[in-house]
Formats: C-alpha cells, sequence, structure tokens
C-alpha cells in the first residue's frame, strides 16, 4: 500500500475514529497517524515476504500444510520456530498474500510465486510522509535481518534484540517521540487521571521500561495541575539498564518531585519479597508490560494483593482486537520467548503474544477484580475499525 491508496483509506478510518473516540483520545489519530499506521502494516508485510523467501518457507508453501509441518519442510527448528511462522503465515493470509486452507486445523499454501516488494520504497514513503515514525522501521528491520538465523535456531531471539549493541534502538522506540508508542502512553495518562481513586494516591509502576510512561503520565498531570494527587510514586522495571534510564529520564525532567521513588521489581515473582506490601498502593499501572508476564494468574493476583481495597489496576496495552488476529508488532516481539511462550490458560490465555478485550476481562475476574472497563472501548470501535490496538483497561479491587 502506497501514495493515493494509503491516503485514501487513512482519512476514511481517521474520520471513523474521530467521529467514534472519546474528545480527549481522538486527537492522536488523525489522518497522519492512520496513513502512517497502514504503511506499516505494508513494511512489515514486505518484510515477512523477505523472510520467508531468505528461509525456504516460500518453497515449503507450496502444498498445503500447518506451521509445524512448513517448518519441517524448510528445515526449520521444530521448538523455536513454529508460534512465529504460525503468526507470519496468518499475516500473510490475512492479506490475502496466501491461503488459509479450510480444516480442523490450520494450514496454509501459497498462489503461486509469493510476490517480490521491496520495503525500502514504503519506508522512503513513511520518512517523507512523517519521519518520526523511524525508531519503529529500524526495530523492525533489525529482526528481519535476524529471522532465518532464528527460525534455525542459530541465534535466541533475546540475544537479537535485547544485547547491549541494541540499546540504542530501544530508547529512541520506547520513546514520546516515536508516534507509534506514544500513544499507549498518551491514552494511558489520561484512563490514570480520569480513574485515579482517591487523591494522595501510590501508584506503584510495573515495567517502566525507559520512564516514556511515566513522563507521559506526570506531563499529563502537571498540565492538568494536578501533580498533587500522586502522594507516592514507585517505578519499578526488570532490566538494570532501563530503570538506570527511567530514573535519569525522571529525575532530569521533574528533579524537584519528591515522591519519585525507583526499584527494580519481577513481575514473575511474589511482590511481597521484592517490598511491595499487601495493600499499600492505591494503583498499579502498567504500559505494554502485563501481556509479557510468564503466568499472567500469578502476577493478577500479586497485584490484587498489591492494591488496597478500592485500589485500580490501569494497564495501557496492545489489545488484540480478535482472537488470532495478527498484528504489526508481533513480527518484532515474537523473537523472544517472554512473548511467545506464556503459561497458558484455556479461555483467557490461549496463546502468547496481545489479549483480547473478553481475555483482559477474563483474566481480571479471575484474579478477583470488579468494573473492569477499556477506554476507549474497543469492543464496540472493532466493528467499525478493525485494526484498532491501542486500548487502557482498568479494573478495581473491591472497596
Amino acid at each position: 500500500m502506497s501514495g493515493g491508496l494509503a491516503e485514501a483509506e487513512a482519512l476514511a478510518s481517521a474520520t471513523v475514529l474521530r467521529e467514534t473516540l472519546p474528545p480527549e483520545i481522538a486527537p492522536f489519530f488523525g489522518t497522519s497517524f492512520v496513513r502512517s499506521h497502514f504503511l506499516y502494516g505494508e513494511f512489515v508485510h514486505r518484510l515477512v515476504l523477505q523472510v520467508v523467501r531468505a528461509s525456504g518457507i516460500d518453497t515449503a508453501l507450496t502444498e498445503p500444510g500447518s506451521a509445524t509441518e512448513i517448518a519441517d519442510r524448510a528445515r526449520l527448528d521444530p521448538a523455536q520456530a513454529p508460534v512465529a511462522l504460525d503468526w507470519m503465515l496468518r499475516f500473510l493470509a490475512s492479506r490475502g498474500t496466501v491461503d488459509e486452507v479450510p480444516g480442523t486445523v490450520r494450514q496454509y499454501r501459497s498462489r503461486g510465486m509469493l510476490p517480490d516488494l521491496d520495503p525500502a520504497a514504503v519506508r522512503e514513503e513513511q520518512l517523507r510522509h512523517e519521519p518520526t515514525w523511524a525508531p519503529a522501521y529500524a526495530l523492525a528491520e533489525t529482526a528481519a535481518r535476524e529471522y532465518p538465523a532464528f527460525l534455525r535456531a542459530e541465534v535466541h531471539g533475546e540475544d537479537v534484540l535485547f544485547s547491549a549493541r541494541r540499546l540504542r534502538l530501544w530508547i529512541d522506540y520506547f520513546s514520546n517521540d516515536n508516534p507509534l508508542y506514544a500513544v499507549n502512553n498518551r491514552v494511558g495518562a489520561i484512563a490514570v487521571d480520569e480513574w485515579l481513586p482517591r487523591p494522595a494516591a501510590a501508584v506503584l509502576e510495573l515495567g517502566g521500561g525507559l520512564g516514556s510512561g511515566a513522563l507521559a503520565l506526570l506531563e499529563r498531570l502537571h498540565a492538568r495541575g494536578r501533580l498533587d494527587v500522586i502522594a507516592d510514586y514507585r517505578f519499578t522495571e526488570f532490566v538494570a539498564a532501563f530503570l538506570r534510564r527511567g530514573e535519569q529520564a525522571l529525575r532530569a525532567r521533574y528533579p524537584a518531585l519528591a515522591c519519585l521513588r525507583f526499584a527494580p521489581l519481577d513481575m514473575n515473582r511474589p511482590f511481597a519479597e521484592q517490598g511491595v506490601a499487601s495493600e499499600s498502593v492505591s494503583v498499579v499501572y502498567a504500559v505494554n508490560t502485563l501481556h509479557v508476564a510468564h503466568d499472567l494468574e500469578m502476577t493478577l493476583g500479586e497485584v490484587f494483593r498489591a492494591l488496597e481495597p478500592g485500589g485500580c489496576l490501569i494497564a495501557s496495552e496492545c489489545v488484540r482486537p480478535l482472537p488470532l488476529q495478527p498484528i504489526d508488532a508481533e513480527f518484532v516481539f515474537n523473537l523472544t520467548a517472554t512473548f511467545r511462550a506464556p503459561r497458558l490458560h484455556p479461555s483467557h490465555r490461549p496463546s502468547g503474544g496481545f489479549l483480547t478485550p473478553e481475555q483482559w476481562r477474563g483474566a481480571m475476574e479471575a484474579a478477583g477484580f470488579v468494573d473492569v472497563r477499556l477506554l476507549p472501548d474497543l469492543e464496540r470501535l472493532r466493528d467499525l475499525v478493525p485494526d484498532f490496538t491501542v486500548a487502557a483497561i482498568g479494573a478495581n479491587r473491591p472497596a
């Protein structure tokens, strides 16, 4: 997709979003953003086609097969490749590039020679249109170069994405200057502003990363003259390099804000043994974090225990509109075991990656939460804009 087609489709979708989204959120999803979203999807499409050819998957697709069968034909690693390959095949099928064969087991086959489309042409169009999206393109290109070796288990995805030499990629990507990522921070900040259960709140942020989510929240509260509603803000992050960078960014922006505290925290371990007492916080806040909990049931239970009665969990997430619907960002994050291979649950955690609204509601209610809601109402919006994926999910511990 490029040129006039991208512009026309972007204008149509942006018009629906402007008329449907809450007025405080709609400005983040104007025509320029939506056009960039379409361009990025096409860029990922072309990268996936490159990976498929470079890995011998195109030859293996000439006959119908499941992801496991196609991985075997292409001599890919049987442990590391199938989840990522299944996503690629679903993604290509959603774009009409390969066919999904009807049956009880998902099978795919090509229609002949796969198209040879140049990703660079889309990247150049994006840079002309809106160059601030460049970090998302750099990250996807980095993943694509390493994917064939990953599918053959010659490298681990964590080494591809999180080695020291990749830190600059994440600094640029997890930034409020990167519109693709910033929308989750902005929507999350609005949700916290609206859903704070009481003044003088104690906030625990999980997986704060490089600090862009906390910065967006504090900037919103500051602009509205409401910074004093937070009595204690405990910023936590598991990755030491991210924690250091996050602290530096927040202290540089708010050097006199006495409520800020910083600590490591592993959401896959009991919170109490990491210094978070039961019923000690008013809000647990997380941006694009909870979907990579190894055992979501366990982590939500720890969040529930940490909240005071009436306290609120607010998770700003990339939300999957419908089960198995492929999302562009999964191309990159399927490289990591934490993303693609969590502990599963038959109803609310049936696969790795992002969750649907129904799955979030089921997981939170199973943990004891009540009043689960989404901002915006994605269950309504997905009928109008099927690929809208940004939402904050809120839920309360009963008072």
